[in-house]
């Protein structure tokens, strides 16, 4: 019988232990290091962007007569005007005397941002709120020459300004394809962030369509930026621009990951607008829109929520004359598909004034399309009165099943809301209250069938599924909603 040679055994295990410990470490530090060797050198991008991109102060004249006392730091002023929060209120104390008093229309330092240069003739790109309400702007270039500049246009609705200085031979940035950026690309940024000038940053595009405004789909990164950025460049992998860094989320004033730019190729319409004329033009056709939700869009047989629910109709525009109502779900602007409703206002405003497009509507169950003739946006018209409370000559009862008691509305309840028909909300209790609905409102439409009076409600209310989620087209105030009333279970 063969004795087992214990001694052999433990040499082999422990050679064998220490050749899976070597080849273990091996691994990751090969991987570690192929890891490093992929990762991006920005050197060269940098260097050849970083002349086209200056820094830009701005000055406002302070009158003698002014109060003088604390103020908070120039750059957190900006963080605070551009997110519109509230400035701190500081106690103004009168300056000491042996303090220097400022001179009549001293111009004092109002903020920091950023720009870049568009051509080499000295027309210069950043945000609007970077020199709104400035009464001198001053350039400086990356070889430290300063300029007074001119502005020639901004517009607040994009956050889109463009400056002039007086100089020749600039290098100006590249612009590069937004359509071609993709989720997960490098990008870096180079500004003012603050007033340390020509900083770079760099990270990824973490999202592209990110609604945030009217106007605008910004693109989402997680690049460093702070107070001071605003106006600079974002730059892709090639030394194109592809945005204007522009806001940022935040809840202590400094970077947390988001931050938002707006996309190169809207800023180059808006800029091309200012250049020409000094202002922008958008089109408008007088409706107020909400989203479609889920449940809105199957109560009501649309299959899908999208498109941009019609909440009003301005009386006497151009949606009015093209025969849009209060409860339609425009999915389509000139054939092109309205996926969500921050599409429409893009859509619309980027169309010229004048021209004659075409609305794709979504009423009662059925598609139908409306000839519309945009107009020139403009400002807000001041919204009517609520429905006045005046007789009831009719009430009915039947729409007590799904927790509403409605009447008839009077010529005079109709004439104020400019509607032609619809039921008024005497009370809404159960199922009807749990859904929103209260005393005042108007139902325009039950399911897909318009309501004109109490006989068609009736009517409408006696042919649809109760036993199924019921959508209403209601009216409040000079607004109207799809409501909908869920079964009781």
């Amino acid at each position: 019988m063969m004795r087992f040679n214990w001694k052999s055994f433990y040499a082999y295990a422990l050679s064998s232990a220490l050749m899976a410990v070597a080849t273990t470490a091996m691994v990751p530090a090969t991987a570690a290091w192929a890891q490093v060797s992929n990762l991006p050198d920005f050197a060269d991008l940098v260097e050849q962007v970083s002349p086209s991109v200056v820094n830009i102060r701005t000055l406002e004249k302070v009158s003698a007569q002014q109060e003088q006392g604390p103020q908070m730091d120039e750059d957190m002023l900006d963080f605070f005007r551009r997110f519109g929060l509230p400035i701190p209120n500081m106690p103004r104390q009168p300056l000491p005397r042996n303090h220097p008093q400022p001179t009549p229309d001293e111009e004092q330092p109002r903020g920091v941002g950023s720009g870049f240069i568009l051509s080499s003739d000295g027309m210069i790109m950043t945000n609007a709120h970077v020199v709104d309400g400035a009464d001198e702007v001053v350039v400086t270039l990356t070889d430290k020459r300063e300029f007074k500049a001119k502005i020639i246009g901004a517009d607040k609705r994009s956050d889109v300004a463009v400056v002039k200085i007086e100089a020749t031979g600039l290098p100006a940035v590249k612009i590069g394809d937004v359509n071609r950026l993709r989720v997960g690309a490098w990008v870096v940024a180079i500004g003012s962030p603050f007033g340390l000038e020509n900083t770079v940053t760099a990270g990824i595009v973490s999202a592209k369509q990110r609604d945030t405004g009217d106007y605008l789909p910004f693109i989402q990164t997680d690049v460093a930026i702070n107070p001071g950025n605003s106006g600079g460049p974002l730059i892709n992998m090639n030394g194109e621009v592809v945005g204007i860094n522009s806001q940022i989320y935040s809840r202590s004033g400094g970077s947390m990951g988001i931050s938002f730019s707006i996309p190169i190729d809207e800023a180059m319409r808006v800029s091309d607008q200012l250049r020409a004329s000094g202002h922008v033009t958008r089109g408008r056709i007088g409706v107020q829109i909400g989203p479609v939700s889920k449940d809105v869009a199957e109560s009501i047989g649309l299959g899908k929520p999208q498109g941009a629910l019609v909440s009003n109709v301005e009386t006497g525009a151009p949606a009015d004359k093209a025969g849009v109502e209060a409860g339609d779900i425009i999915v389509k602007f000139d054939g092109k598909p309205v996926e969500k409703s921050s599409d429409l206002p893009r859509m619309v405003g980027a169309t010229k004034p004048g021209t004659k497009s075409t609305l794709t509507v979504f009423r009662r169950g059925a598609t139908k399309d409306l000839s519309v003739v945009v107009a020139e946006i403009e400002a807000d018209k001041p919204a009517s009165k609520a429905p006045v409370k005046g007789d009831k000559p009719k009430i009915s009862k039947i729409g007590e099943s799904i927790g509403l008691a409605v009447s008839e509305l009077t010529k005079e309840q109709k004439a104020e809301l400019s509607i032609t028909g619809g039921v008024r909300v005497d009370s809404a209790v159960d199922n009807a209250a749990r859904a929103g609905i209260r005393e005042g409102d108007v139902v325009l439409q039950v399911g897909n069938f318009q309501v004109i009076d109490l006989k068609t409600f009736e009517l409408a209310l006696a042919k649809v599924d109760k036993s199924k989620s019921l959508g209403l087209l209601v009216r409040r105030g000079d607004m109207a909603q799809i409501v909908v009333i869920r079964p009781t279970k």
